[in-house]
């Protein structure tokens, strides 16, 4: 049986796919099969994908004539996958050599894990390279890691067991930001989380979704109500959901302050909808559910829609004022 299986989502990242595949044929741990799935790329990445394969048999390529996002590719590529582990490589980033071989070691001498975390290194288009900021640990239960990941003290890069992978495949509902997702549902289900010294390089863009000023950034509270139904679905406690729930809120919060900085760069219809897709999840927030933060100005939820954004209004205003908010 193949020992891991490393899935790539790939879309016009011919920049940056040869790194990446060089970084996988190097690894010490030979015994892996790479499954790339080209998401209807417009630059010469299947070019470079079908060139891989000449040169390494363990690499194989799948050819998507329509784009369908990083999840719907990382489906594609799980559906094939034989490995008794798995773990993604993003087409832009890399492994250190020995990476995929020390995170299968610690799966290998620990039966009761399910997932393993790699030491993720954040690397900047300076070319300087830094830790994610996370204390490592030994063995924590699958449902501390969920706790952990809410406000990401944990990140969410590891490795899997196949069969549990398969089980909970990616959370395809939207284009970005429902990997989040993922990693908490892949978390809550596994018995014990652990850590591993296996190096995944982390390219970071300015341009990316994350950081750029789209619409698209208020599919997050689209996303979350994704995760609050999964939730349900796997029959979680009124702990669990009320914590979630306070999240939610947080990050209603949050995108209100995105709007607030950068509705006019938005452009008219993209700021409106915007505002409606915060009222319809400020209908939907449970308030009584919200913790002693919901108790601060500016995190109130107020008696009312419009009383609610006249707070936000304020708040933002006075933040603006004393220098306090990010353009994010």
């Amino acid at each position: 049986m193949i020992k891991v299986s490393v899935l790539v989502a790939v879309y016009n990242a011919a920049e940056y796919l040869p790194q990446c595949l060089d970084s996988l044929r190097a690894q010490t741990l030979h015994d892996i099969e790479v499954i790339c799935v080209d998401d209807a790329s417009s630059d010469t990445s299947l070019e470079i994908l079908n060139k891989y394969a000449g040169l390494d048999s363990r690499i194989k390529f799948i050819h998507l004539d329509v784009n369908g996002g990083q999840a719907h590719a990382r489906n594609v590529g799980l559906a094939a996958a034989s490995g008794k582990y798995v773990c993604f490589l993003d087409s832009d980033d890399w492994f250190d050599d020995d990476s995929l071989e020390k995170c299968a070691r610690v799966l290998d001498d620990n039966d009761d894990t399910d997932a393993v975390l790699f030491r993720l290194m954040m690397y900047h288009d300076e070319g300087n390279c830094t830790p994610y900021p996370m204390n490592s640990f030994g063995k924590i239960s699958g449902r501390e890691a969920f706790m952990r990941s809410l406000n990401w003290d944990i990140h969410g890069v590891y490795m899997l067991r196949t069969d549990l992978h398969k089980k909970y495949p990616y959370d395809d509902s939207l284009k970005a930001y429902s990997d989040d997702n993922t990693s908490r549902i892949h978390y809550i289900a596994s018995r014990n989380v652990c850590c591993s010294d296996a190096a995944y390089y982390y390219r970071q863009h300015a341009s990316s979704v994350t950081h750029a000023v789209s619409i698209r950034r208020f599919d997050y509270m689209k996303a979350n109500e994704s995760m609050k139904v999964q939730l349900i679905k796997l029959g979680e406690g009124k702990d669990i959901l009320d914590m979630y729930e306070n999240i939610r809120w947080m990050v209603l919060v949050d995108t209100y302050m995105f709007y607030y900085i950068n509705r006019r760069r938005l452009g008219s219809k993209a700021a409106s909808y915007g505002l409606k897709e915060m009222q319809r999840i400020w209908n939907d927030i449970d308030f009584t559910v919200l913790d002693s933060r919901a108790s601060k100005f500016g995190y109130r939820p107020c008696g009312s829609w419009l009383m609610f954004r006249i707070q936000e209004e304020i708040y933002f205003t006075l933040r603006s004022l004393l220098g306090k908010n990010e353009d994010r």
